[in-house]
């Protein structure tokens, strides 16, 4: 993954990748460009490991606090955080925390890192707005459209730098794809296919005893009461140390995530409106598959090109393949290909195996927060982003072609379809 110099950061954010003029913001900004920028962790599973990884070596940043609603998991943060700087003999306090609001009160932290179930994003992101606090939220942004629209708001409501994992834009393969795309290189765009996976499965997992340390009511949060399973939740252990084998399965079940559409939509679905240069607009129409002839997930833009959850070669690739009129260009993780080598850039970059810890994505993030100006994705493109997967999910959940408007973000005349636009909170929280 290609490390941002600070001028390349700052021509890239100015003129923007896709073309659109992203400008500085006016927020008042107490710290100097050689200020420490302190950061809090809130969710420490998996995901935030990798980017505890990858944050902890940028110049400049000291990781000081961490949340967890699991007991072990705030454990194993405070342990790693102590062994990277006293490695490096440097001091820092960290603290951990049950409650994220915790992180969210202090005035010394300048920046959250968000990598909860996305069940949570919403409500955490929108106090971390209104606390001032710059944000990296892990995609996909929310859990419904509607949330994702509070929380674009909230951002820009509260001047705030807010940066979404969707890494492949910092990713040099996906970058030259997309160039090529726009340049029309192979003639004009005819169709996309930006291969995710399936929608979301009945949760059907058996009842498991709760950990003792786990406060499962707070993990559940603002959503309907569901049993414990530890597939939600990997088990890991301390001493001996044995970290999560598995990526936490909630992701894949109705009612807890938004399955691959959602997990693997806010990636391929991302660079696939990037592309058609719809990644500020979105969809005006959703087809299932098994509807009349449709055969994949197919979304439907105001130009006539279409995008489909297609796989474009037999390994079933989660990658991106654009086809135009002369020739295609196709990039996944690690791997980027043509029909004709002309199309391809000199140097190859990023290794697949790698990608989750490599810390150019974060940097960028961090580079905005100290120019006050946008990341490489805002947070309007992660609401769209995820707006477009959720709709994927809609349409499954329908059996039928769904509607929509990207000016008004809304559903065009389907009363079926609006119940999907958002589901109410529980257990006394209100967005």
């Amino acid at each position: 993954m290609s490390n941002f110099s600070r001028r390349r950061f700052l021509q890239n954010s100015l003129v923007g990748a896709a073309g659109v003029t992203l400008l500085p913001y006016t927020k008042s900004f107490g710290m100097g460009a050689n200020d420490t920028i302190r950061i809090g962790f809130i969710g420490l599973g998996q995901q935030a490991m990798n980017l505890l990884n990858g944050f902890s070596r940028i110049k400049g940043v000291k990781i000081v606090a961490g949340a967890d609603v699991y007991g072990i998991k705030r454990e194993r943060f405070k342990l790693k955080v102590n062994e990277f700087y006293n490695a490096r003999n440097t001091k820092v306090e960290v603290e951990t925390y049950k409650d994220y609001r915790k992180i969210i009160d202090r005035k010394d932290i300048d920046a959250v890192v968000i990598a909860t179930p996305d069940h949570w994003h919403a409500l955490i992101a929108i106090d971390a707005c209104n606390a001032g606090k710059d944000i990296y939220q892990e995609k996909p942004i929310t859990y419904t459209i509607k949330e994702s629209i509070k929380v674009a708001a909230a951002v820009r409501r509260n001047n705030i730098i807010f940066a979404t994992g969707s890494q492949q834009r910092s990713d040099s393969n996906y970058q030259h794809a997309v160039n090529m795309v726009h340049r029309e290189e192979f003639g004009k765009l005819t169709k996309v296919n930006a291969f995710v996976g399936p929608g979301p499965s009945i949760y059907d997992l058996p009842e498991e005893q709760i950990p003792a340390d786990l406060d499962w009511k707070q993990w559940l949060g603002p959503m309907p009461s569901v049993h414990y399973n530890s597939a939600l939740n990997p088990p890991i252990t301390i001493n001996p140390p044995t970290k999560e084998t598995f990526w936490a399965r909630w992701r894949y079940y109705k009612g807890l995530g938004g399955g691959f559409t959602c997990d693997w939509g806010a990636h391929n679905f991302d660079i696939g409106q990037w592309g058609l240069k719809k990644d500020h607009s979105g969809p005006v129409e959703v087809i299932p598959p098994g509807y009349k002839d449709t055969k994949y997930l197919t979304y439907v833009y105001d130009n006539g090109i279409t995008m489909t959850n297609e796989a474009y070669d037999d390994k079933e690739t989660r990658g991106v393949k654009f086809w135009g009129e002369d020739g295609w260009i196709e990039v996944s993780r690690g791997s980027i290909a043509a029909s004709d080598p002309s199309l391809l850039p000199e140097k190859r970059e990023v290794e697949a195996g790698l990608y989750e810890k490599s810390p150019g994505h974060l940097e960028n993030f961090i580079d905005a927060v100290r120019a006050r100006i946008d990341p490489i994705v805002p947070v309007e493109i992660g609401q769209r982003t995820a707006t477009c997967s959720i709709l994927g999910n809609i349409a499954y959940e329908l059996k039928r072609p769904v509607a929509w408007s990207p000016e008004k973000q809304y559903f065009i005349n389907d009363p079926e379809a609006e119940k999907f636009y958002h589901r109410e909170y529980e257990n006394g929280y209100k967005l």
